[in-house]
């Protein structure tokens, strides 16, 4: 089976890579997925306010993802994302109540207008989403990457730890104040993407802040991964190990530098998450880290590392939240339904992924075989 895509000058073609024929199986498999939606179950999903109202809803595990195909793309994994995620949120919510006593203390150090401490204070939950985030990622990436220990464990500590503070902070559930939450929960009209209405009215459809800045991460992991040498190192280092120490890549630097983005982004999903709930609660981002998980494997992103790519994660949260909606939507409302369908979809993909590489492998192997025999011969 020869797989081959062409080249900037449209002259020459070239082998298409694991990651680019996974990417292009996910986006088919979306896009049949969302036109079979809109000609057979029609209603909201004719409408673009559809498509707008996933993307409102899982920017945060749009972020999520990236961080995990960071990880998973250099053969580990961190299923603390979810905890941290969820610990995040809270943080920033008792920050915008005004609950945490030094950083109100600080605000009044400074002298400032009464009618900008509110700003500061979203300031400040920023802030700390982002150290929470790098913290949860040195420690778990120093104790990957450096004393060995395996990667499953340690995220396994880190969830519990992140789950288990965040109960220590507040057993009540917390809620922000709605005049900051009219700021967070902006809307950005898109007119040409609108709907009419009875009336004949247009309608814009209408995407959040945490969206933008779920597409802006999804761009710079993309070319952090094209462009950068820390991301051919992930994928050198997720390929095989003893390879990449042998063309020279820092192993462990290029291991501990995935857990820290993928703790860094953690925060920002977890601030992400705030703005879009206003709350914070123990039961934040459950099971977050699973979805996770699976949207980048319905991504192409392998567990055994050396294959992945964002964007391809960013359509796997697309395809998983698409099916959920499906189902909703052909009026199983029962969470159970979700879960199975759900489950079937990633056994699919995997299946298929699989199938998948091993032709391709075969292909190429027939080929070594066929040169092996001209040069005998």
């Amino acid at each position: 089976m020869k797989l081959f895509s062409k080249r900037a000058d449209g002259t020459r073609r070239e082998p298409m890579t694991d990651t680019q024929l996974l990417l292009t199986i996910t986006i088919c498999i979306f896009v049949v997925m969302y036109g079979l939606a809109i000609l057979i179950l029609g209603g909201g999903f004719r409408k673009p306010q559809m498509l707008f109202d996933i993307l409102n809803d899982n920017a945060f595990l749009i972020i999520i993802s990236c961080g995990l195909t960071l990880v998973m793309i250099t053969g580990s994994i961190d299923i603390s994302v979810g905890g941290v995620t969820a610990l995040v949120a809270m943080v920033g919510v008792m920050i915008l109540n005004g609950n945490i006593l030094w950083i109100e203390k600080l605000l009044g150090s400074l002298h400032l207008q009464p009618e900008t401490i509110p700003t500061m204070r979203i300031v400040f939950a920023l802030l700390m989403a982002l150290l929470v985030g790098l913290a949860f990622g040195a420690v778990q990436g120093f104790l990957i990457a450096h004393l060995q220990i395996q990667p499953f464990i340690v995220t396994l500590a880190g969830m519990f730890f992140a789950r288990g503070m965040i109960t220590i902070l507040s057993v009540q559930p917390q809620k922000a104040p709605q005049a900051l939450m009219d700021i967070l929960q902006k809307r950005i009209d898109i007119p040409w993407l609108g709907s009419l209405n009875k009336r004949g009215e247009l309608i814009p459809a209408r995407m959040e802040i945490g969206v933008v800045a779920a597409l802006v991460i999804v761009i710079l992991i993309f070319l952090l991964l094209r462009k950068h040498r820390l991301g051919r190192s992930m994928y050198a280092v997720g390929g095989n190990q003893q390879s990449a120490l042998m063309l020279g890549v820092n192993v462990r630097r290029t291991r501990f530098m995935a857990h820290l983005l993928c703790g860094l982004l953690s925060g920002i999903a977890g601030f992400v998450f705030m703005m879009h709930t206003g709350a914070g609660n123990a039961t934040n981002a459950t099971a977050a880290e699973m979805n996770a998980i699976a949207s980048s494997i319905i991504g192409g992103t392998l567990l055994t590392g050396g294959v992945g790519s964002v964007i391809g994660t960013f359509f796997g949260v697309l395809t998983l939240n698409t099916i959920k909606s499906i189902v909703i939507t052909s009026g199983l409302s029962e969470p159970w339904w979700q879960s199975i369908t759900t489950g079937a979809m990633l056994c699919l993909f995997i299946l298929l992924q699989s199938l998948v590489l091993m032709r391709k492998k075969q292909s190429k192997g027939k080929k070594k075989r066929q040169k092996r025999g001209k040069g005998t011969a």
